[in-house]
């Protein structure tokens, strides 16, 4: 890790560094229309997208020089993803924001025991009969222990924040607005300040992993008993703001589920389906961070859920929103999807939309679970999804820079894209439609873990 081993917390050198992107791209984009002036439309159309390509590859360059939240915002803004670089670049970038994302400070175990006894206030053998200094998973601003209590023998999992990394989380918060300035080049309809607000909100949570904890604990309690999905209990007396215990569980990871049989792929991928979009829809709140290593397939056949630091309750109505959306979309009504996009300002200058060309956008980047029919999801879909959704070279791209999305639908959309990259590279098959009719129309279930999850609903008020 650079300097020494320390997370650098200078908002100085990282304002420069992020500045100094913002002012080049700046004059790359004057420049470029500039020129546009005297080039054919097709010509125009190449070298803006060059420019994108740029501004996405230098944001994500510049994202993984810092530690902090730097690194979180990476892994937030989801439109820096493979769909938007061509073909012939996309391992090379594929590459970069892989090992941005996986990316974690070198601390030494003796600097991570400071942490744990400092927060929990004592010395470690006074709660943990066994611990092991290896750690088992290691994230952006944390690392995963294996451990015993000393209270009752329980195996525990011990998660820990990296010293320092908070003062360098919110040094990077301040400028927060340059790299998303840097975004808006990419897309001209995203509100920097509404969007920064939400982003800030988050991250600032996910720093606190008493609020995690909580988090947890109430998923925890929603999925207690359930048949198919199960979210570690919290061991409520040893979570502080920088270690959160929860139970440990064991099983198999995501990398070798990939390798399974058809069947047992396509069950997976309705569960994590039925977990990731019915909490929002069922239970209006939901990870904002689904990611292959946040799920693992325990032997009872369960799906066990972890990492819940990036968090999002939505109020009543703005989940009714999106079924009222969804439902639209299902339906081909694109009055009410222009009524309902209008009234919260997701068309800015509805005037300037065609409403038949909307709907074949929505339905371009939901079509997976819209259209009542099977499909396979694979990661070209996904990719082709998140072009739909964000890339210049959408055919939809002149009408999607003018939007501007709601920051409360923001972490929605993202989870639902993610998810939806997580499904695909299981290659799962399914009618993902018929599983969303129950959330959007209170259908019965037509697959048997929706009527083992009926059941079990039914059972539990």
């Amino acid at each position: 890790m650079a300097d020494g081993g320390k997370i650098p917390k200078s908002r100085a050198r990282r304002t420069a560094k992020i500045g100094g992107l913002a002012a080049s791209q700046a004059l790359r984009q004057a420049g470029t229309m500039a020129t546009n002036v005297a080039r054919s439309k097709e010509g125009r159309d190449a070298a803006l997208e060059r420019r994108h390509m740029e501004a996405a590859e230098q944001i994500v360059t510049a994202l993984g020089t810092m530690k902090g939240a730097a690194m979180k915002v990476g892994q937030v803004l989801s439109f820096l993803d493979t769909g938007l670089i061509p073909p012939e670049h996309r391992d090379e970038f594929q590459r970069k924001l892989a090992a941005l994302r996986d990316s974690a400070p070198t601390v030494t175990f003796k600097e991570m025991r400071k942490v744990i006894e400092s927060d929990l206030g004592g010395p470690l053998s006074e709660f943990f009969s066994e611990f092991n200094e290896v750690p088992i998973a290691a994230a952006s601003i944390g690392q995963v222990y294996r451990a015993r209590l000393a209270q009752d023998g329980r195996e525990v999992a011990v998660k820990v924040q990296y010293p320092g990394v908070a003062a360098a989380v919110r040094a990077d918060l301040q400028n927060l607005g340059m790299i998303l300035r840097l975004a808006r080049r990419i897309a001209p309809g995203l509100d920097p300040k509404a969007i920064g607000d939400e982003i800030r909100l988050r991250i600032e949570e996910e720093l606190d992993y008493e609020l995690e904890a909580q988090n947890q604990r109430s998923l925890a309690r929603i999925y207690r008993g359930h048949p198919f999905i199960l979210v570690p209990q919290v061991v409520g007396e040893l979570s502080r703001e920088k270690v959160l215990v929860s139970e440990f569980v064991e099983g198999i990871g995501f990398e070798e589920v990939k390798d399974y049989p058809q069947e047992q792929r396509d069950r997976l991928g309705e569960i994590l389906f039925r977990f990731y979009f019915g909490c929002l829809y069922r239970h209006h709140q939901f990870s904002g961070d689904p990611h292959p290593g946040n799920s693992m397939l325990l032997n009872d056949g369960r799906v066990a859920f972890f990492d819940f630091g990036l968090f999002k309750r939505m109020p009543a109505a703005a989940v009714e929103l999106e079924i009222q959306v969804a439902r639209a979309v299902i339906e081909g009504d694109t009055q009410t999807i222009m009524r309902l996009g209008t009234e919260v300002g997701f068309f800015p200058e509805p005037e300037h939309f065609d409403p038949d060309r909307v709907l074949e956008h929505f339905r371009a980047a939901t079509a997976w679970y819209t259209v009542d029919e099977v499909v396979s999801l694979t990661p070209e879909l996904a990719t082709q999804v998140m072009i739909d959704m964000s890339d210049p070279r959408s055919e939809y791209f002149g009408q999607l820079r003018h939007e501007s999305a709601p920051p409360d639908h923001i972490f929605g959309r993202r989870m639902e894209v993610l998810t939806l990259a997580v499904i695909s590279q299981l290659r799962a098959h399914g009618n993902f439609h018929r599983i969303a009719r129950e959330w959007f129309y209170g259908d019965e279930p037509v697959t048997e873990l929706g009527r083992q999850e009926a059941a079990f609903y039914a059972d539990n008020g």
